[in-house]
């Protein structure tokens, strides 16, 4: 039996900032800038407690965005178990299961040299888009970009962690593409704060 999503929203939360959130020291993150706050999503995405909690999560949203994919997937490796876990959870909880698949960052040099992994006839089939943390938004752009050369009409993107420096924009302005996601940086950022917090004793003088 699930839980609340409230209730799963705060587990999963907890779990990104005791198993990824960083804070302190200098972080250069993928586009290139530094960061006092770093933030590794696969280490609650890979994490098997985790994975109920994100698919739900993510199919939440896609229901709260009107969205009826036939598929979810994006840039391997960080989709992949966001993916995974949206297709494993959509068997209980969706009438019609979504499929996963993988999008690789250069074609396979072998066999069918496909860029698109895990669907055997990926055009024409109703995408989102996952990833699990946007910055700039290139990696979740550059899966929208290979769907959409595949065939598959993308619906719109989501990420399990926005960090919330340009992707949104970047994605509507060069993509055309709306992007949801299911936590903001900086209210993870808040929760690290009262997680990390130890509370004051009854009667204890400050």
């Amino acid at each position: 039996m699930t839980q609340d999503p409230a209730q799963e929203r705060i587990q999963l939360m907890d779990m990104l900032v005791l198993r990824s959130l960083q804070i302190g020291g200098t972080f250069k993150l993928s586009s290139g800038a530094e960061s006092s706050v770093y933030i590794d999503a696969k280490r609650t995405a890979f994490h098997a407690p985790a994975m109920p909690l994100i698919g739900r999560a993510f199919l939440r949203k896609i229901a709260e965005c009107g969205w009826k994919p036939q598929a979810v997937g994006g840039r391997t490796l960080g989709a992949d178990p966001i993916s995974l876990s949206i297709a494993r959870e959509s068997l209980d909880l969706w009438a019609s299961p979504i499929d996963a698949f993988s999008v690789r960052k250069e074609p396979k040099g072998h066999g069918t040299k496909r860029t698109i992994e895990g669907l055997s006839n990926p055009e024409g089939m109703r995408v989102v888009i996952v990833d699990d943390v946007c910055t700039g938004g290139g990696s979740t752009g550059d899966a929208v970009d290979k769907a959409r050369q595949a065939g598959m009409a993308v619906l719109g993107c989501i990420c399990l962690v926005d960090r919330e420096q340009g992707a949104t924009e970047f994605l509507a302005r060069d993509y055309q593409s709306q992007l949801e996601s299911i936590f903001k940086l900086s209210e993870l950022v808040v929760h690290h704060d009262k997680v990390r917090t130890p509370p004051v004793p009854v009667g204890a003088h400050t």
